[in-house]
């Protein structure tokens, strides 16, 4: 076993978690009961990464598995997903101040918990299986993060300050709710390529729809060819050239502007994949457009790109000849389409009732009593251990200001890192009320 191993949950812990799992309506979002499947669903995908950093029995895995609990997750996603733009949205419009903002943020860092989860486990084939006819809603989750991802303007950043246009009037906490699901948002997007790409390589083992879903009703290839060409996880600062990479920006030497990174990595094994296998081959519909837009890999397909990617050689190949053929015609072997269920299926469920569900959830979950708010801070300084995290995680801390590295430590919650007593300080007016709550949970639970 790694020395460096680290658990989150034992086994038992974990199997115990994953039967109890079970699916809430958009409107118990944020109660007490959802907020206790948060955090198991936290917990198991810190033992998830966990697992899987340290090439270790990946029970995680196994046990959604076997309680057939991949497609609850999926419609989870979903239900957060709805949440956010039906529900966090009439938050910000009504106004509502809430007096702390982790019980809002939870809900927000909960379709990040699901990604990660999913991201981490679907890598093997018999999770993706295990999906069911549910892998056709998420592959459409994965679509509108891709092209709202595309749409992002370059110029935008997801800094947690980064409040979109029409927002500037809120007021303190809603404000910094609102950066954090630009961040949020981002990251979510990102990871759904590697969700993407793992769906494409195990398509041999999930429902027929799922391959004529991603070449032709939502012409994946296409998009991600436009994602290649955008790169939003590529901007420049300051007069240098930063990159979107291991969950944060970071400055790309000159040496290195042409190094391939895992998220471009991620859309050129997908695109080998979806047009250089057989059967996707005699699916995807070449139409003009299409041809004319799959030429354009061929500008990146240089030297430098093949000696990172030897296997795209193949595909250079490939492009090569598509641009002196007219585009060979499609196999329609499929006469009845699966169409994914579980997004309008909520959508009917709640239709007209968004403005109800949002009263309703400012009054009995996001604006709690003092006393709940101690019970739920003792639940939350168990789940985000810090001390857990630390190890879950290589790389050394950084300023929950700024982003530099992070030597003082909040000396009272023990859950945030600093630069310098400036940032600290700067910090104090929004970290003082969960602060409070945490070291008050510390003190009652020691």
């Amino acid at each position: 076993m790694n020395g460096d191993y680290v658990q989150a949950l034992l086994p038992v812990e974990c199997e115990a978690f994953s039967q109890s799992l079970k699916v809430f309506t958009i409107q118990e979002i944020g109660s007490s009961k959802w907020s206790r499947q948060h955090e198991k669903l936290e917990k198991m995908n810190m033992q998830a990464v966990a697992n899987a950093t340290a090439e270790e029995n990946e029970f995680v895995k196994e046990f959604l598995i076997n309680d057939s609990k991949y497609p609850l997750l999926i419609e989870d996603l979903i239900s957060t997903e709805l949440w956010r733009e039906k529900i966090f949205n009439q938050l910000i419009s009504s106004k509502f101040e809430p007096t702390i903002t982790f019980p809002v943020y939870m809900v927000l860092y909960h379709e990040a918990t699901l990604v990660n989860l999913l991201e981490t486990t679907l890598y093997y084939q018999e999770a993706c299986e295990a999906c069911s006819d549910a892998i056709l809603d998420l592959i459409d989750y994965c679509h509108r993060k891709l092209l709202w991802l595309s749409l992002r303007p370059s110029e935008e950043t997801e800094e947690c300050d980064d409040v979109k246009p029409g927002r500037s009037n809120l007021g303190p906490n809603m404000k910094e709710l609102a950066g954090h699901d630009a961040t949020i948002q981002f990251d979510v997007a990102i990871k759904s390529l590697s969700l993407i790409r793992y769906i494409s390589d195990h398509l041999a083992v999930l429902p027929l729809s799922c391959a004529t879903r991603l070449l032709n009703t939502l012409d994946v290839p296409v998009l991600l060819v436009e994602l290649l060409q955008n790169s939003p996880w590529t901007k420049m600062k300051d007069g240098k050239m930063e990159k979107y990479i291991d969950n944060k920006w970071a400055v790309v030497d000159v040496a290195d502007r042409f190094k391939i990174t895992k998220i471009e990595g991620q859309i050129w094994l997908t695109l080998y994949k979806l047009l250089m296998d057989p059967e996707c081959m005699q699916k995807y519909e070449l139409n003009p457009h299409r041809k004319n837009t799959l030429l354009k890999l061929r500008s990146y397909l240089n030297e430098i790109m093949l000696d990172q990617l030897p296997i795209l050689a193949d595909l250079h190949s490939y492009l090569e000849r598509l641009s002196m053929m007219e585009p060979p015609s499609a196999k329609h072997d499929l006469i009845l389409e699966q169409v994914p269920e579980i997004r309008s299926r909520l959508e009917s469920e709640n239709n007209g009732k968004w403005k109800k569900i949002r009263d309703y959830q400012i009054k009995h979950h996001f604006d709690p009593s003092e006393e709940v708010l101690k019970e739920q801070a003792k639940r939350w300084a168990d789940t985000y251990n810090f001390e857990m995290l630390e190890n879950l995680i290589s790389e050394p801390a950084k300023c929950a200001v700024c982003g530099e590295l992070a030597t003082k430590r909040c000396s009272r919650c023990r859950n945030e890192w600093y630069c310098r007593r400036e940032c600290q300080v700067k910090a104090w007016k929004n970290h003082k009320s969960i602060c409070d709550l945490l070291s008050r949970s510390a003190k009652a639970g020691s």
